[in-house]
């Protein structure tokens, strides 16, 4: 595989690329065991509420080697990621804030979320960390059985919950949302909106949940005319990304709308209107409008829809605006 013929996959994206999951093994203990004990075992470790220790020195993860684990975290479970470059790769979750500010100070590491970190990170880090911390949220989530309210034990590694009744022993799998965001064009424009709780000027592609019943494109359609009002045609597919902020898989579309009509029917958005180019490129240079942060497969739209329709690098123009 040519990797660099590849499309540039949105952030938290692309781990397969890096990373085997070698799930047909989570069921064989002792090679689970072995793996974990070997000295090329990497760790990740995170906190109670999903934050990664990083390092001080520089942007990337404080990965704890097979000594160290040993030496503070021998108690701790271990949940197997996979296999990369070789080495079996595995999660550490630590619920002791006690415990865990000795570790900060000991490793001579620093924490922080996946939001902040995502950007900063090396791309197979940043998925290796959403990773993770979606895995990690669904156990902490999941401990008793929706059938019967029993406990639960972790096994496949940490993939699998089983109910302890051994007269219903079901068993409990990760969980991941899916959400749809779209960007909805018509004739030379894109239909974008904003929260009240969001910075001065920035507005973002409509986003939402998927329904029971509901395939991706019909979400698209009735999430759309729900927020604006506006009526979506045509819908084709652009590309996903992982989201665990908290359990989310975003989806993401271009659409086109049938007309401009914008009615907001739930008024969850503050407002929503229709932007050319010319006026996104004229808003980010008067500070008017602010794109999503680039984490965000949000971003990664708009900036397809602007290359494909006026040739604009989206990258470029954001760059000019101030940090703050």
């Amino acid at each position: 595989m040519d990797r660099a013929k590849l499309p540039r996959p949105n952030t938290f994206a692309g781990l397969s690329l890096i990373l085997d999951r070698i799930a047909e093994r989570r069921d064989e203990s002792a090679w689970v065991t072995e793996q974990a004990n070997s000295t090329q075992a990497r760790y990740l470790l995170l906190d109670a509420a999903g934050e990664a220790f990083m390092r001080r020195d520089r942007e990337g993860l404080r990965w704890l080697d097979t000594h160290e684990r040993a030496q503070w975290l021998a108690d701790v479970p271990t949940t197997l990621l996979g296999i990369a470059d070789q080495r079996p790769h595995f999660l550490l979750v630590l619920d002791d804030a006690h415990r865990i500010d000795e570790l900060e100070n000991a490793l001579d590491a620093r924490r922080m979320n996946l939001r902040s970190a995502g950007l900063r990170l090396a791309a197979d880090e940043a998925g290796l960390f959403a990773y993770a911390k979606g895995l990690s949220h669904w156990q902490r989530e999941t401990r008793h059985c929706a059938r019967c309210g029993a406990p639960l034990q972790l096994v496949a590694a940490g993939h699998r919950a089983q109910c302890t009744n051994p007269d219903c022993a079901r068993l409990h799998f990760p969980r991941t949302d899916a959400a749809v965001i779209m960007l909805v064009e018509h004739d030379g424009a894109c239909l974008l909106g904003r929260q009240a709780s969001w910075p001065p000027g920035r507005y973002s592609t409509l986003a939402g949940f998927v329904e029971p019943g509901e395939s991706l494109e019909d979400a698209v359609r009735r999430e759309v005319a729900e927020e604006a009002g506006v009526i979506v045609d045509e819908v084709h597919y652009h590309s996903s990304q992982p989201w665990p902020m908290p359990a989310s898989l975003m989806v993401g579309f271009i659409a086109t709308a049938v007309s401009r009509r914008i009615d907001m029917r739930d008024h969850e958005l503050e407002d929503a209107r229709w932007f050319t180019p010319q006026q996104i490129v004229d808003g980010i240079a008067e500070g008017s409008f602010v794109p999503s942060t680039a984490l965000s497969v949000s971003y990664r739209l708009l900036a397809y829809w602007l290359q494909q329709r006026a040739g604009l690098d989206l990258d470029q123009l954001a760059a000019a605006i101030p940090s703050g």
